[in-house]
């Protein structure tokens, strides 16, 4: 089987990539990290392109935000677009910013009518602006809304069919999430979209207290990803097939053959899968 699974990009791999050529399904980007007009993260981004397919990741467009979709960050988006091709490019259904400012965290959203037409509005806007179809991720929570009037799993099955938007899928956020707030994963996963969905996220969590002294998971992207998120992940892959499969480090970015290591149990949980379906 070609692998599937790949690994978010980061600088302190750039030479061992290009040195050993693991391999591996694809790498991923985060576009805020390669918006700048030159210099050694195009230069070392175009020499990988060459040899790997790119999925391309945004983290600051705020598509949940109030204010409209900001035109300048939409165009460096397009652009990188253009110039390596992605095979797919998502971003998170969250808002970060108010006013001027940026928030650097991903902030909730309550799932009611109001935020479902902004949702939809700015993902049409998103699609027509870039000219392809966008990915929406699911975010990791740590509370909920009394106002919403939708669960998560079907408040994105209805911003898919308002909008036509594909789906990213992150096991690790939905693990987080059931934990945090006292839901079923499975159930979760049951109740989702599953037939939209074009790449899957998985990370590994911190395990922290909140205030009260209860337990807190939080979606830290700093460790190894755990064996209920795995397990989460074998359950996801027996409904959907394999599928493109990121294994996300954001901090505490190990050595590369670490890291490839989690790549191949990804690949070899869809080996698995295609063989029990053969």
């Amino acid at each position: 089987m070609t692998p599937l699974a790949g690994l978010g990009l980061k600088a302190e791999h750039y030479r061992d990539v290009l040195e050993t050529r693991p391999a591996l399904g694809f790498f991923e980007i985060h576009a805020e990290n390669y918006m700048g007009a030159g210099g050694p993260p195009h230069r070392y981004l175009s020499a990988i392109r060459e040899h790997y397919e790119i999925s391309l990741h945004g983290v600051g467009l705020s598509i949940g935000g109030p204010r409209h979709l900001d035109r300048q960050h939409l165009q460096r988006l397009k652009d990188l677009s253009v110039r390596y091709r992605p095979f797919v490019f998502s971003e998170h259904l969250a808002w970060s910013t108010h006013d001027q400012g940026y928030f650097s965290d991903l902030l909730p959203l309550p799932y009611t009518h109001e935020t479902l037409q902004r949702v939809a509005d700015h993902i049409d806007e998103t699609q027509a602006f870039m000219g392809r179809r966008m990915l929406l991720e699911n975010p990791s929570s740590y509370l909920t809304f009394e106002e919403s009037t939708y669960s998560e799993a079907s408040f994105i099955a209805e911003v898919v069919k308002r909008t036509g938007c594909g789906l990213l899928l992150d096991v690790n956020n939905v693990f987080v999430s059931a934990r945090n707030l006292g839901g079923d994963a499975l159930a979760y996963i049951d109740a989702y979209p599953l037939r939209h969905v074009q790449e899957i996220h998985l990370a590994g969590h911190d395990a922290v207290r909140d205030g009260a002294g209860e337990p807190l998971l939080i979606d830290a992207h700093g460790s190894e990803v755990t064996d209920d998120v795995w397990s989460l992940y074998a359950e996801v892959i027996a409904r959907t097939g394999p599928l493109p499969t990121l294994i996300e480090r954001d901090n505490n970015v190990p050595p590369l053959p670490d890291l490839l290591a989690e790549a191949r149990r990804a690949d070899g949980i869809m080996v698995q899968r295609r063989r029990r379906a053969a």
